[in-house]
């Protein structure tokens, strides 16, 4: 597990400040849940966290438990899986960081484009590897923002749906 770095959250969040307040969020690739649950501190309605680890999905619900964060959903899930069969719940605010080594940035967008669990005007949080392309992003989707860290490069992107 590779968390955003805290410098990266900052901005991220100084960003986000004006539509966190009741968002609908998820947290694709949580791991430590760090996004989701930074959200969730800043008042978004509820985070649907979506992890694959079987060991980091059980400790970030029993952070979830213990942080009182009865608006954390966490389900132990591969991210694909989870996009392929969606619940029909619409998100406002995406958090989109999987590992860097497997590449698939690009076709994690397409499939939450496609997946229609994106509301109108969502918010999308994109973390990659500095040192590769910029990933080529749906039609329809727009960067706001854009910064680099170290090896990392963060986006938000606007999905005008």
């Amino acid at each position: 597990m590779r968390p955003t770095s805290e410098r990266i959250r900052e901005t991220l969040f100084n960003w986000l400040t004006p539509t966190v307040p009741g968002a609908r969020c998820l947290d694709l690739f949580a791991g430590t849940g760090a996004l989701g649950l930074e959200a969730l501190s800043r008042g978004a309605g509820d985070v649907v966290f979506v992890e694959k680890s079987p060991l980091a999905a059980k400790v970030l619900r029993d952070n979830a438990q213990v942080l009182d964060a009865s608006a954390a959903d966490v389900r132990h899930a591969d991210a694909l899986t989870f996009l392929t069969a969606p619940s029909g719940k619409k998100f406002d605010i995406v958090f989109l960081d999987p590992p860097f080594a497997a590449d698939m940035l690009g076709d994690l967008c397409r499939l939450l484009d496609e997946a229609s669990v994106l509301g109108s005007g969502a918010l999308v949080y994109l973390e990659e590897d500095r040192a590769r392309p910029e990933t080529d992003l749906p039609p329809g989707w727009r960067i706001l923002k854009s910064k680099t860290a170290g090896n990392v490069r963060y986006s938000l992107a606007q999905v005008d749906q």
